[in-house]
């Protein structure tokens, strides 16, 4: 899983892609999962986000996975007091159903996106083995000219996002937001139209 970028992405602490605050898609739509309080929800390549935070808060069960041993550690120093969180090191490839527990929901807006083409079929082949039918996923995507900057993030768009799920998920948009304004890193790097697609996700 491009191992030695990341660790020396989280070694030399070059993290830009870590969000101060849990991502706006939670806000305004995770409640359109509703989900019973105490449900499971699963983040794959969870980083420190914050977004494991506002999960638990809302009062989920919240197992997050994340390669980096130094995210996981930085995540346990800063938030001592939060209960509900279950964030494991370890690649997201080796889980199985059996390690990972069932769970209710998956909240994707870092997985996919931080992936190359070539990675990206087996993330989602693999995610699906580790779901049940009618676990449903938050999903969220980057849409830019990706000519214009190579990633991470990536840009995953519509046509793909059907490909990838649309045999074994139903898929609905829920918002297209032009949001270039709020990542000026990727404009210093290139990027001049920048927009997040949110999908509801539904495994049949």
């Amino acid at each position: 899983m491009e191992a030695p970028f990341w660790h020396e992405r989280w070694a030399k602490h070059e993290i830009g892609f870590h969000m101060p605050k849990p991502h706006a898609a939670l806000e305004r739509y995770w409640s359109s999962l509703k989900l019973a309080a105490g449900s499971r929800v699963f983040v794959p390549l969870a980083g420190k986000s914050l977004d494991l935070v506002w999960l638990a808060r809302a009062g989920h069960q919240v197992v997050g996975i994340e390669l980096s041993p130094v995210a996981v550690e930085e995540f346990r120093i800063e938030h001592p007091g939060e209960s509900g969180i279950d964030l494991r090191c370890g690649n997201f490839f080796d889980l199985t159903p059996d390690t990972l527990g069932p769970i209710d929901a998956i909240f994707d807006r870092a997985s996919l996106v931080a992936l190359p083409p070539a990675m990206r079929r087996d993330y989602v082949a693999h995610i699906t083995a580790l779901s049940e039918p009618a676990t449903q996923t938050l999903l969220v995507t980057m849409e830019y000219e990706q000519s214009q900057m190579k990633g991470p993030p990536h840009a995953v768009l519509e046509s793909e996002v059907q490909g990838l799920y649309g045999a074994q998920h139903d898929i609905a948009t829920l918002e297209r937001l032009e949001v270039l304004a709020d990542y000026p890193r990727m404009i210093e790097r290139g990027v001049t139209a920048l927009a997040e697609r949110v999908y509801r996700l539904k495994r049949r």
